[in-house]
């Protein structure tokens, strides 16, 4: 596999939100995305674009180091061009999905 091959991770999670404790769990791990270059796609759906299959597993690995207690959370990595077959069925893009492809970035 090409090291310049662009890929995105994907991840979904289900948090309880119930207590104070799972809301500041849930934030936590959010912001954990956030701060980590991850962009929400949707509601508990995240995605980063990474330059190759060593840079997804830095990554898998951090996020593993991050993960919450409870709840469910998922990950899936793709190569670009599945990520950009992804067909929405209803709406539009978001604005933040304009901005982030992989045509605009710069790797050194």
């Amino acid at each position: 596999m090409s090291m310049n091959r662009f890929m995105r991770i994907l991840v979904m999670f289900d948090l309880p939100v119930g207590s104070k404790r799972e809301r500041r769990e849930a934030v936590r791990f959010r912001n954990y995305l956030l701060n980590e270059g991850y962009v929400m796609m949707q509601f508990s759906v995240y995605y980063r674009i990474c330059s190759g299959y060593d840079m997804v597993k830095k990554y898998e690995h951090k996020l593993e180091r991050h993960l919450p207690n409870q709840g469910s959370v998922r990950m899936v990595c793709m190569t670009e061009k599945q990520f950009s077959s992804m067909k929405l069925l209803v709406g539009d893009d978001l604005e933040n999905e304009k901005k982030v492809n992989s045509s605009s970035l710069s790797i050194f």
